[in-house]
């Protein structure tokens, strides 16, 4: 399968022959295994000792027979501490429970069902990533994948420009993206709104579409703000296929070179 590369201006300069991670089956089932693997929650839970911290003076025996229980006095029988002790007299308050003013939680969030113990072989993880590199060359993954591209039919996939491209700076690069791009510049840049309905006061206050990722070489640099940008040695599943296989993606030839040599 032969690529056009381009220079900076969006024009053909030579053409290359793609590796064969490009042309692999796309296998979506592994890209969410994989997907799933990585998601990660930060846990969080009450303190151990939660509704069991008493500065009362001691707590009531819960068996018959003893003259310092509850039996007998005509009394619910939940745990109680011992607020008061005169003699043979006692203020008790109900406590511990979930019922009782300061008593611990009923069913409090537990740390071990926070952490993500799930696996995946290495052929698969493999097999993964090459099914999302080469869901950047589908046109119609692509299409699906970005609302604003429905039923869109997308030409010269994938978009593969000169070296010289990193080198740009700001300005230049977003006039290079837009002759590279085309129609398609319309999605390139990450836009960040204000989330609408009740997740603002749900700690999910802003959203961000996803762009377009600019895949480097390993000793190639590139910053550029609202334009997600990963180095050969460091990119995985979640960049090219976070959510759905199939995102835009443009590669620099240097790029292209060291995947073909990473997945043989």
């Amino acid at each position: 399968m032969k690529a056009k590369v381009l220079d900076i201006n969006g024009k053909k300069v030579k053409e290359i022959e793609l590796p064969k991670c490009f042309s692999g089956k796309i296998r979506e089932d592994l890209i969410f295994k994989v997907l799933e693997t990585q998601k990660t929650k930060q846990p969080y839970a009450p303190s151990p000792v939660a509704g069991k911290q008493h500065s009362a003076s001691g707590k009531i025996v819960h068996r018959r027979h003893v003259w310092k229980s509850s039996y007998g006095r005509g009394m619910s029988r939940i745990p109680r501490k011992m607020m008061l002790k005169r003699g043979s007299q006692f203020n008790w308050t109900g406590a511990t429970v979930p019922s009782a003013v300061g008593g611990r939680r009923a069913h409090p969030p537990k740390i071990l069902g926070m952490i993500n113990t799930k696996k995946i072989n290495k052929k698969e993880k493999k097999i993964a990533i090459i099914s999302a590199l080469s869901a950047t060359v589908d046109g119609k993954l692509i299409a699906k994948r970005y609302k604003r591209l429905k039923d869109k039919k997308i030409d010269g996939l994938p978009f593969i420009v000169e070296s010289k491209f990193t080198r740009l700076k700001t300005k230049q690069l977003i006039e290079s993206l837009k002759k590279i791009l085309g129609d398609l510049f319309e999605i390139a840049l990450q836009k960040k709104s204000v989330r609408a309905g009740k997740g603002k006061a749900r700690g999910r206050k802003y959203k961000k579409n996803a762009g377009v990722l600019i895949v480097i070489g390993k000793d190639e640099k590139l910053k550029i703000k609202g334009v997600e940008v990963v180095q050969t040695n460091s990119l995985g599943v979640a960049d090219l296929a976070k959510g759905e296989p199939g995102r835009l993606t443009i590669y620099t030839e240097q790029a292209i070179k060291e995947l073909g040599e990473k997945y043989k």
